[in-house]
């Protein structure tokens, strides 16, 4: 539990950094240089990455069980998920509705991703992962939309094209993933 915790410490500071000292992490931006900046947000992100699924992964061993949650929470979180993958896409989809109305759709994403874990999963180390990282959406989230109206960000318009080219890759994203990918990756079946 130990290496998940540190994991989280690490990982979730680096990306708080904007929340919590913006005009902080601008000066080390122009002191360091943008380069610079990134390869050591990169490099801090990926440790704290790898120590969150290395100790997941052993925390998974010896499961320290909080609740059993029903069976239909799992339908429940994967359609969830998959509202996460369609907010994922129109991240970078250009021009769509769901990023030109939310603004944020990957922390949006997030927040309904870990909602989704924390409703089908019930150990002590789903509750840390997922929890965190719900707890850190709702913070980002705020912090970038005070952001956006401090700095008087507007958002182009979005298209049914753009709209739909983010719900068509979000849902193709979450059916490999779903009926793939999850458990190649994780060792679960989300639908199985």
């Amino acid at each position: 539990m130990t290496l998940l915790i540190l994991g989280l410490a690490i990982f979730l500071g680096v990306h708080s950094v904007r929340i919590v000292a913006d005009d902080w992490r601008t000066g080390i931006r122009l002191r360091l240089g943008e380069g610079a900046w990134k390869g050591l947000y990169a490099m801090a992100s990926v440790a704290g990455l790898v120590l969150i699924v290395w100790g997941y992964g052993l925390a998974r061993q010896q499961p320290v069980v909080l609740w059993t949650p029903p069976a239909a929470t799992r339908h429940l979180a994967a359609l969830l998920v998959l509202v996460s993958f369609v907010l994922l896409a129109a991240t970078y989809m250009p021009r769509n509705g769901l990023k030109a109305r939310l603004h944020h759709p990957m922390v949006l994403g997030v927040k309904v991703w870990a909602l989704a874990h924390l409703l089908a999963n019930g150990t002590l180390a789903d509750v840390l992962l997922f929890g965190s990282f719900l707890v850190w959406a709702v913070f980002s989230f705020r912090a970038a939309r005070r952001r956006d109206r401090a700095s008087g960000v507007s958002y182009p318009p979005g298209t049914v094209a753009g709209t739909l080219g983010a719900v068509i890759a979000g849902g193709v994203a979450w059916a490999v993933f779903a009926f793939w990918a999850h458990e190649v990756l994780i060792g679960v079946r989300p639908l199985g």
